[in-house]
């Protein structure tokens, strides 16, 4: 691997820091104490700025509007882009838009990518991804209940679905359903667009996530699909890959989030080595930095950042070298790893502030509350383990070792 980061790459990096730091950090309060709609019209000037700046969608095609960044390119943007709860979403690269973006760019028709895909580039409009179910293993896609059955030119889908993050507000979801119950466990759902205003489309209610009920992008819906009916055009790909596609958007999906992550544990390692150096806690001026408990977690977490954020520019390279499937345990690797590395730095961040990184006065409440599912979604910690163990021990069948 070739370490080196491009001239163009610095600078653009460069851009973007400055204006989370100057753009974006300044407006985290409202957000933080859950007044979002104070600041919505704030949040659209910025994406403006992002646009005159020419940084919008790092990650998307050039022919639809984004940058057209590649996988490590843009895996160095989300790090930075992590610092702050509102990047993601000001620079247009968010999930779930992010990971539909690549299904429609690379399986959908010429009809689909220009009524959902342009418009959804372009920031007109959002969209939700619809796989995960009430009372099933969200970590198998391959369990689950909702139906999507061939009537006439249509599908009529029926079937519940939960944690269909940005419901709230999104133009179509891309949902999956099983269209061949009969065919092997891999080839039984497909994916299918459904615009929200679809009759049968029904949106019960946002889930309150640990204790914020969210709303807009920042939500996680419930959503019943009541002989919800759409046209059989609106299939994306063919029919029975979507297990196939499932797998396709995660890989790509799992750096970025894994970049994200190591952007919160740069901004929460920043903050508390600040506030081990500022923070007094005797009479004769000694400080935490001088403890050497806190000297420990410092070092220690600095060494797990390296080492999680080397893992992930590895399995980048990886899948732009070699592709997904042969990443396929480096991807696993990385999103176990580096959701407890993250658990583990901001824990500390917040342990060494007290009782002030309790409050919302810093963001690492917020990064507390909301990335504990890190080490849930895309698939648990558990399951990613059991992946990575069988496929090594596989190596050994057979093997002696001497």
């Amino acid at each position: 691997m070739d370490f080196a980061v491009s001239e163009k790459m610095r600078m653009i990096l460069g851009m973007i820091n400055e204006f989370v730091d100057r753009e974006l950090i300044p407006l985290e309060g409202a957000f933080l104490a859950g007044r979002e709609s104070e600041i919505f019209a704030e949040l659209e000037e910025r994406q403006r700025m992002v646009k005159q700046m020419e940084l919008w969608g790092p990650c998307h095609p050039v022919e639809y509007g984004g940058m057209g960044l590649g996988l490590m390119e843009h895996a160095l943007v989300s790090e930075v882009l992590g610092r702050t709860p509102l990047g993601h979403f000001v620079f247009w690269c968010q999930a779930p838009d992010v990971g539909n973006i690549e299904l429609l760019h690379h399986f959908g028709t010429g009809e689909q990518k220009e009524k959902y895909l342009r418009p959804l580039v372009a920031g007109k409009i959002r969209s939700c991804f619809s796989m995960t179910e009430v009372g099933l293993a969200g970590s198998n896609p391959v369990m689950m209940d909702t139906t999507a059955i061939k009537e006439g030119e249509d599908y009529v889908i029926n079937g519940r679905k939960w944690y269909t993050t940005s419901a709230d507000g999104a133009a179509f979801a891309i949902v999956m359903a099983k269209t061949d119950p009969e065919a092997d466990q891999y080839h039984q759902a497909s994916m299918i667009i459904v615009p929200c205003d679809a009759p049968g489309f029904h949106l019960v209610r946002n889930i309150s996530v640990m204790g914020h009920g969210g709303s807009g992008y920042f939500s996680h819906g419930e959503i019943y699909y009541q002989n919800c009916r759409v046209s059989r055009e609106n299939l994306l790909g063919r029919e029975g890959e979507g297990f196939a596609l499932a797998q396709e958007r995660l890989g790509p999906g799992r750096i970025h989030h894994c970049m994200r992550w190591l952007g919160i544990c740069r901004r929460a390692f920043d903050l508390m080595c600040s506030r081990a150096r500022d923070r007094v806690i005797a009479p004769n001026g000694q400080t935490l930095a001088s403890k050497q408990i806190v000297q420990g977690w410092i070092a220690e977490c600095a060494a797990e950042i390296q080492a999680a954020r080397l893992m992930v520019l590895h399995a980048a390279w990886r899948i732009e070298k070699e592709g997904a499937k042969a990443a396929r345990q480096d991807i696993s690797l990385i999103k176990f790893k580096v959701a407890n590395v993250l658990q583990m730095v901001v824990d500390r961040a917040l342990q060494i502030h007290g009782g002030l990184g309790m409050t919302d006065d810093t963001v690492l409440a917020y990064f507390f509350r909301h990335e504990r599912a890190a080490r849930i979604y895309d698939g648990a910690d558990e399951v990613h383990k059991t992946s990575v163990a069988k496929q090594i021990l596989k190596g050994y069948e057979g093997r002696a070792v001497k």
